[in-house]
């Protein structure tokens, strides 16, 4: 009979240790409500299809050059995929952005940080060269991973 009691109290306990804090809870909830991570890859793969449309339309030479009056070079250069990393790194500097300023969505942003440094790094590779580009990005990262160190809570 005795063993009987143990047992019981043991799975009890054992469920309470397996059981999350209510810390933990409320993070799993904050990342299931938060709506802002699908809205920007939506955005971002919007981004991508009419990018890469335009250009196969041969559109994309003719917008670039009509809308910020570049150059026809610059169309040609920015064949689909250098335009849609840049894009796509914006994207995610504004997401960054609105993490920041809203505190609903406030979560770590270094990861989304790296991500669009290295999207920006890539997209603008083809217009600057990557001789440039790649210690550029090398420093942003360096200047992040420094931030982060310098303010990270305690």
């Amino acid at each position: 009979m005795p063993d009987e009691k143990d047992e019981k109290f043991d799975e009890k306990e054992l469920e309470k240790h397996e059981e999350k804090t209510p810390e933990e809870k409320s993070w799993e909830e904050k990342y299931r409500r938060d709506p802002l991570s699908p809205i920007i890859w939506g955005l971002i793969l919007l981004w991508a299809g009419t990018v890469l449309l335009l250009s196969n339309l041969g559109m994309l030479d003719r917008l670039l050059h009509q809308t910020f009056n570049a150059p026809l070079w610059v169309g040609r250069l920015a064949q689909g995929w250098s335009l849609v990393m840049l894009g796509a790194g914006v994207i995610l500097l504004v997401e960054v952005v609105i993490r920041l300023l809203v505190p609903i969505y406030r979560r770590s942003v270094v990861g989304t940080v790296i991500l669009a440094i290295v999207f920006i790094g890539i997209g603008l590779g083809d217009f600057i060269g990557w001789n440039i580009i790649w210690p550029l990005v090398l420093i942003g990262l360096g200047l992040v991973i420094v931030a982060r160190g310098l303010f990270r809570r305690k």
